[in-house]
């Protein structure tokens, strides 16, 4: 791929400017999925580094290496934009990681519900029994506002073969997903640690044969086109922000807005 690395103000302004133009949708929703540690928290954190130009934290990050999720509940996160109280049309919504133990991590039920907009804000999601209609957590008619209007996995490309589980699970969300015309895209996290000369240096990742390999493994087992998928890494030991790790999430981020954009457009079309 062609990459003007640290190139960013074209796409910066885009994202800057970009402003639905629907009048019942203020936030582009991009909903975040996948294993346990893939990265979704840190991804979010990661966007709005970018956006604001300095560090911040968005989201709740786990420092530890855990085989259970940090994220429990339903939380839409959103990035401060100038001053305070304003903040980006485009929001995020981080879900419990799909856990690999049978019992464990979000159900695909619930993440169908949220692609929906019938799961309100604050809900605690229970890995034994899926949201129900009669439930304080149901939202029973969702506004345009409160669907998802991008679906975004995630998965770490240092993981050497996808569980069983999890992958069942992404492969019924996604089809939940096709079945509501919502756009999908995919995000690789952690190139930098699963490709010693990407490690060396992140203009390399386009390079790397074995980042292309965890990309096209990925695209095969769970049916996303290469050029749907994003290499990128997130901010971790960084105490400031880097031209060509903004480049790369940029990468991603414009496409993710372009796609819920062109859906949002679509869906008040119908």
């Amino acid at each position: 791929r062609n990459v003007s690395w640290g190139h960013n103000e074209e796409d910066l302004k885009y994202l800057k400017d970009y402003q639905p133009e629907i009048a019942d949708i203020r936030h582009l929703r991009v909903l975040l999925y996948g294993p346990v540690g893939a990265g979704k928290s840190s991804f979010i954190n990661s966007v709005s580094n970018v956006l604001v130009g300095r560090m911040t934290q968005s989201a709740g990050v786990s420092a530890t290496t855990s085989d259970q999720s940090h994220t429990t509940k339903y939380e839409t996160h959103k990035i401060q934009k100038g001053s305070r109280g304003n903040f980006y049309p485009v929001v995020f919504n981080d879900i419990m990681g799909l856990e690999e133990k049978t019992g464990g991590g979000v159900r695909a039920d619930d993440i169908k519900l949220a692609m929906k907009g019938h799961v309100k804000e604050g809900y605690k999601f229970n890995p034994v029994s899926s949201l129900s209609s009669g439930d304080p957590d149901y939202n029973p008619s969702p506004s345009l506002d409160d669907r998802v209007h991008v679906l975004v996995c995630l998965h770490n490309a240092n993981i050497t073969k996808m569980e069983e589980l999890p992958l069942m699970k992404m492969k019924e969300i996604r089809e939940a997903a096709s079945d509501l015309g919502i756009p999908q895209l995919a995000i690789v996290t952690k190139v930098d640690e699963a490709c010693g000369e990407t490690e060396k240096d992140l203009k390399n990742v386009y390079k790397s044969k074995h980042i292309k390999k965890k990309m096209k493994d990925f695209s095969s087992s769970l049916g996303i086109p290469m050029n749907c998928i994003f290499p990128v890494k997130n901010y971790s030991e960084e105490i400031s922000t880097d031209e060509n790790i903004n480049t790369l999430i940029l990468s991603a981020l414009r496409l993710i807005v372009d796609f819920g954009d062109d859906f949002i457009h679509k869906s008040c079309d119908k």
